[in-house]
């Protein structure tokens, strides 16, 4: 069964950071491509980043592009979402997602909150 879960989340001010974590189970990293997705309640889920299973490309939306930095860990099978600097607008209920061109798998999502 595969499960991806996501932590990290929270409040935090304005030009802090933090380091979103997405523990995957159930399939192999070097297999599958990995998104971080973030989505503001009333709008479309939005791409953020992501990373493909050889580890070559990367990817980030020109919003978070110099403040976030996508990495993952294989031993521990997570992939990990650093989010520094951040603004109000990154204010999100955040999502890891699991994709080859026949599957797509989420997680449950983390709240993350930016405000003084």
């Amino acid at each position: 069964q595969v499960r991806l879960v996501e932590s990290g989340g929270g409040p935090v001010q304005p030009g802090g950071s933090l380091s979103l974590s997405c523990v995957v189970s159930g399939l192999s990293l070097d297999y599958y491509a990995i998104y971080w997705f973030r989505q503001v309640s009333g709008k479309e889920r939005e791409a953020v980043s992501c990373m493909s299973g050889s580890e070559i490309v990367t990817y980030y939306a020109d919003s978070v592009k110099g403040r976030f930095t996508i990495s993952r860990d294989n031993a521990k099978n997570t992939v990990y979402l650093q989010m520094n600097s951040l603004k109000p607008e990154d204010t999100a209920v955040y999502y890891c997602s699991a994709r080859t061109t026949s599957n797509t798998y989420w997680g449950q999502g983390t709240q993350v909150t930016v405000s003084a």
